[in-house]
């Protein structure tokens, strides 16, 4: 998250928030105006334009997984990934190239999943009890005793700490924007969803023009 931190004297510009080795938030600051100290109060207020794109970006790598199991099979697990306001891009384990016309299936198959309108349902479990009911796992990830778990319906069920969207038609659209090898039997794809999605649909129309 970014934003902003103020008081009467004080602007503090938010350049990123993090958890602290004990899970404290850490906000990085830049100081636009005044000082502060230990003490002092300050409103909080959150980019939240910029927390929604980053949502339905989020939202979009979990469709993407189960649009990757469906596609090229249930083999597939997740390598890394990383999420931004403006694109996602997502790791996972796969020997080979994938082909145009597989691209096109799992593209229609995560706008298919958006277009159903899945609610998120977002749970505090015991680790064993979502293991139990095939929720995926980040695969480097440590996890307590109890994690939280996003679901899709029956379309998607992932231990994740992140924020969403409230239903999956609130992403809009998702499109592909590259499929690459980042290291031996590691594939990446990147996409953009929301207005971004859009734009990079408008400059692809643009390119054939």
């Amino acid at each position: 998250d970014t934003g902003k931190l103020t008081s009467k004297d004080v602007l503090l510009e938010v350049t990123s928030t993090q958890k602290a080795p004990n899970k404290q938030h850490l906000h990085s600051v830049k100081v636009i105006k005044g000082t502060v100290k230990v003490g002092d109060k300050l409103h909080v207020e959150l980019d939240v334009e910029k927390r929604k794109l980053i949502e339905k970006n989020h939202s979009a790598t979990h469709l993407l997984q189960t649009a990757l199991d469906k596609v090229l099979g249930n083999q597939i697990k997740q390598m890394g990934s990383f999420v931004s306001d403006e694109y996602m891009r997502f790791d996972f384990n796969h020997y080979e190239k994938i082909t145009n016309e597989q691209l096109r299936k799992i593209e229609a198959e995560v706008n298919r999943l958006i277009a159903k309108a899945i609610p998120s349902d977002i749970k505090i479990m015991d680790k064993e009890e979502a293991s139990k009911l095939g929720a995926k796992a980040f695969f480097s990830e440590k996890y307590g005793d109890s994690v939280r778990v996003v679901r899709f319906g029956d379309e998607s069920l992932e231990f994740c700490g992140g924020c969403h969207v409230k239903n999956t038609s609130d992403i809009g659209v998702f499109v592909i924007e590259s499929e690459s090898s980042v290291a031996a039997g590691v594939r990446r794809i990147q996409g953009r969803s929301s207005i971004g999605g859009y734009k990079l649909l408008k400059e692809k129309e643009d390119a054939l023009l």
